[in-house]
Order: C-alpha cells, then sequence, then structure tokens
C-alpha cells in the first residue's frame, strides 16, 4: 500500500462507502417499501416500526463510534459485509423478527462507516485545492438514493417482487465491497498530528450544533422514510409516484457538489442555516398540498439539503473539535442526529393511521427546524473557516 494516496482514489473511495452503506444499507428500505406494503407483506404501522429499529441501531452505532474505533479499515470492511447479509436477509425471509434484526444491523453499521468516512476523508482532503473532493465524498449518499430510486422504478414497471428487488441490491452491495477490499484505502492513517506525537485533547462539545442537527434528523425523516407512500396515496401508478425517490437522491447528490464551490465565501453555519431553512419550507408543500407537484418539491428541498447540513456540520464538527478529536465530535453528532429519527417514523406512522395523513408530523418538523437554529444565531456573522 503506498504511503501517499492520490486524492481522486481517496474521495472516489469515500463516495462508494457512502453509496453502499446510505444509498443501499441504509435508504433502500424507503422506494421498496410501497412494493413491499403493495404485497401484503406488512402495514403502514409496523413499516414505522420497522424504521425506527433500523435508527434506534443507527444510534448505537454513532455511540459506539464516540468512543473511538482502534481499526477503522477492520470496521468499515466488517460492516459493509453485514450490510451485505442483512439486504439480503430481507429478501430471503418474510418474518417480521428477521426484519427487525436485519434494519437494526444495517443502521449500526451505516452509522460507524459514515463516522469513518467522514473522519477520515474530511481530514485527508483539507485545503482549498481539495475542498470541492469532499462534495463528491458525501455526494455518494444521493448518488446512492438515485441509483436504488430508478431501480426500483424499473423493477415497479416490470413488476418485480419486493423481495427480488433486496436480493439484487444485496448482490449490488457485495459487488462494491469487494471493489473497496481489493483498493485497501487505508482508513487506519493517523492525523499529522497524531503521527507528530502532539497530545490530543478533548474539546467541549457545542449544543448550538448539536440541537440543530438532531432537529435535522427528526425533520428530514418523515418524507425520507415515507414519501413514495404520501406520492403513492395521491396517484397508484409507478411511473409517478416511483419519481419521487430518485429527484430526492439526484437533489442530494447535486447539492454536495454545488455547495463545495461555495465552501470558499461562506461559512459552515451560514450554509448549514440556509440549507435547514430551506428544508423547513420543503416539509410543508405535501402538508398544504396534496399533489404529485407538492411531493416532487418536497424531494427537492429536503433531498438538497440533508446531504448539505450533513457535509456542512461535519466540517463544523472538525473545526470545533480541533486536531484529534474530530471523531468523538462527528459521533456525538450523529447520535444526536438519530434520536432526533428515531421518533419520526413512529409518530408518521401513528399519525397515518390515527389521522389519516402525514401533515401534522411535517408541519411539526418544519417548526422544530426553525426553532433549533436560535442557538446557532449567536457568532453566525463571523466568518468559520
Amino acid at each position: 500500500m503506498p504511503a501517499r494516496q492520490s486524492p481522486v482514489l481517496i474521495a472516489f473511495s469515500g463516495f462508494l462507502c457512502l453509496v453502499l452503506a446510505m444509498g443501499i444499507g441504509r435508504f433502500a428500505y424507503t422506494p421498496v417499501l410501497p412494493v413491499m406494503l403493495g404485497d401484503g407483506l406488512l402495514d403502514v404501522g409496523t413499516a414505522g416500526i420497522i424504521a425506527s429499529v433500523h435508527f434506534i441501531g443507527y444510534a448505537m452505532g454513532a455511540f459506539a463510534g464516540a468512543y473511538g474505533i482502534a481499526t477503522p479499515r477492520k470496521i468499515l470492511m466488517a460492516s459493509l459485509v453485514i450490510i451485505v447479509v442483512s439486504t439480503v436477509a430481507m429478501g430471503v425471509t418474510d418474518s417480521h423478527y428477521a426484519w427487525l434484526g436485519a434494519r437494526w444491523l444495517a443502521g449500526f453499521c451505516s452509522a460507524l462507516i459514515l463516522i469513518i468516512v467522514s473522519t477520515y476523508h474530511i481530514r485527508s482532503l483539507t485545503g482549498p485545492e481539495h475542498s470541492n473532493l469532499q462534495g463528491w465524498v458525501f455526494a455518494g449518499v444521493g448518488a446512492g438514493i438515485l441509483l436504488v430510486g430508478v431501480a426500483v422504478l424499473a423493477m415497479m414497471i416490470l413488476r418485480v417482487p419486493s423481495y427480488m428487488m433486496w436480493l439484487w441490491f444485496g448482490g449490488l452491495a457485495l459487488a462494491g465491497s469487494i471493489y473497496l477490499c481489493v483498493q485497501r484505502i487505508d482508513f487506519d492513517r493517523p492525523s499529522a498530528d497524531a503521527a507528530a506525537g502532539e497530545e490530543i485533547r478533548k474539546t467541549p462539545l457545542s449544543w448550538a450544533i448539536i440541537l440543530p442537527y438532531a432537529a435535522m434528523g427528526f425533520g428530514y425523516i418523515v418524507p425520507a422514510t415515507y414519501l413514495p407512500v404520501m406520492a403513492q396515496e395521491i396517484l397508484p401508478s409507478p411511473l409517478i409516484f416511483g419519481l419521487g425517490w430518485p429527484v430526492f437522491g439526484a437533489a442530494a447528490a447535486v447539492s454536495t457538489v454545488l455547495i463545495g464551490q461555495l465552501q470558499s465565501r461562506y461559512s459552515n453555519r451560514q450554509i448549514w442555516l440556509a440549507a435547514q431553512v430551506v428544508m423547513a419550507l420543503g416539509l410543508l408543500a405535501p402538508a398544504v398540498s396534496q399533489s404529485i407537484a407538492a411531493i416532487i418539491i418536497a424531494a427537492l428541498c429536503v433531498g438538497g439539503t440533508f446531504m448539505v447540513i450533513t457535509m456542512a456540520g461535519m466540517k463544523e464538527a472538525h473545526r470545533i473539535a480541533g486536531p484529534g478529536d474530530a471523531q468523538r465530535h462527528v459521533a456525538v453528532m450523529t447520535f444526536a442526529f438519530a434520536t432526533g429519527q428515531i421518533a419520526g417514523p413512529i409518530a408518521a406512522g401513528w399519525a397515518f393511521e390515527k389521522l389519516g395523513g402525514f401533515s401534522y408530523p411535517l408541519i411539526l418538523a418544519g417548526i422544530l427546524l426553525i426553532i433549533s437554529l436560535v442557538p446557532m444565531l449567536k457568532g453566525l456573522s463571523r466568518r468559520q473557516p
């Protein structure tokens, strides 16, 4: 393994990790869910419980990441293998208990992968000459969502059952994981400061960024879990409702690349605040208008901002943490995000069953997104590198 690797290869490895861990392991459940409902395998309430168990796994993975990872590469490779197995498991059984276990494992491992990738790639691709590559790394989430969304749309048109979709995604995750194993990206490489023997000091956590990041977890997760279901309630044709999730993914993929061009002009917090306001407005669209146009607006606004907020939040955590302590800050923020999203699917599923729609949780989430930004306003005008 060469001591110094190509920045482009490093960026692509992070991109692919997030395609597999987030696009498949984390989010494939969302576009496949309407097909599972149509196959009679579960109802909306049960779907919300399974989604929340997945998010509990995500929170526990983030909690584990906060204590440090002795060998990040081994943990990352093991996590990718588990995501492959858990994805395949969704297709080889129709047991709800097995699905709970599979989704919990996928959540746990996807959180670990996000923490490892965020810590290593932000540290390895610092500097103005590499800022655009950071955007490409985080574009992996949106690209994975787009890939899965388009694949599900095509398979719905062909009337492929949901279990075959899970098996197809498991095979795709396996192929990508094998490629990453062959490349042998050195995720275990210590930072320059640690290598130089400098003492690593813990820095105080910033609740001004933890709280709005937790609110973002609650805010985005309702459409991120139920957007195709919302669209299907309006118009059952897969040619129409199936477009919502690919649009969501395309917006997520493009947004981080475009925002990468603005990082030299605006601070992390300025980018974050603007993105979170847009997300809140996007949540209100399907709450006030039951139309496919409102679904597409929500997909663009939420899909186009949640990874921008993630990237800005991870970069802000690195800025606050200083050398050596970034992984702890990233893990705590990821845990806060996960706790925010655990309640989302349950609340939305309950609202759907009892109140006949998703409007109330969408409005509540939009309000929380705005209120949570208040602590971040202090010092917002200061340029934060």
